[in-house]
């Protein structure tokens, strides 16, 4: 099992850093939506590796694969979701899956029809979840491919298109980014997420 390459996605401190703001905005949301049943173990772990598909952290490829198992998905269905096919998910998951790869694929940067889409398939309380969950394993993804490449780098096999200083402010910026969104958050001073505004 696993034995697809994963293509790795680069992007950019600054996008990584809203990743980490954004995932801890919603991580009430992601954790309602499981507590709830809206979101269930199995769903999480299907947009999770739809998510690292496009991403291609081959960490979380494994861990979410395991998770998955773990969670009653067929071995088949989780090589199908690391290869982008969506072709086994019920008619309940499509769209949160459909959801998950465009958001992994626009980095993020979604129109408001398609957020209003998932609203009116799933209803704001499920939505929100697949939503958080969404953002939560970008954070997972994006942090995973910089730690991945800059162990590569410091065997001597670097990447062309990234650079050192992208691959440590990712890795170590978490300990910054993370800490700063909570205590954001905890002094309600985050500023408010732009796909909710109307």
């Amino acid at each position: 099992m696993l034995d697809k390459k994963l293509t790795k996605r680069l992007t950019s401190v600054k996008d990584f850093r809203r990743y980490v703001t954004d995932a801890v905005r919603d991580f009430s949301a992601m954790r309602q939506g499981l507590k709830s049943g809206l979101v269930t173990p199995a769903l999480r772990d299907k947009i999770m590796l739809a998510v690292t598909e496009v991403n291609g952290c081959r960490y979380c490829s494994y861990m979410h694969a395991k998770n998955a198992i773990k969670s009653g998905i067929q071995e088949s269905e989780i090589e199908a979701l690391l290869s982008g096919d969506l072709s086994n998910a019920t008619t309940d998951e499509a769209t949160a899956l459909l959801f998950a790869q465009h958001y992994a694929e626009t980095l993020g940067k979604l129109d408001q029809q398609t957020l209003d889409n998932l609203f009116a398939v799933y209803g704001e309380d499920k939505g929100r979840g697949i939503l958080a969950t969404t953002r939560a394993i970008m954070v997972g993804n994006v942090h995973g491919i910089a730690i991945d490449l800059l162990q590569a780098r410091l065997r001597g096999k670097k990447d062309p298109e990234s650079s050192i200083a992208t691959e440590a402010a990712i890795a170590f910026g978490v300990l910054v980014f993370l800490p700063a969104a909570l205590l954001k958050k905890l002094f309600g001073l985050q500023s408010p997420d732009m796909l909710m505004q109307n």
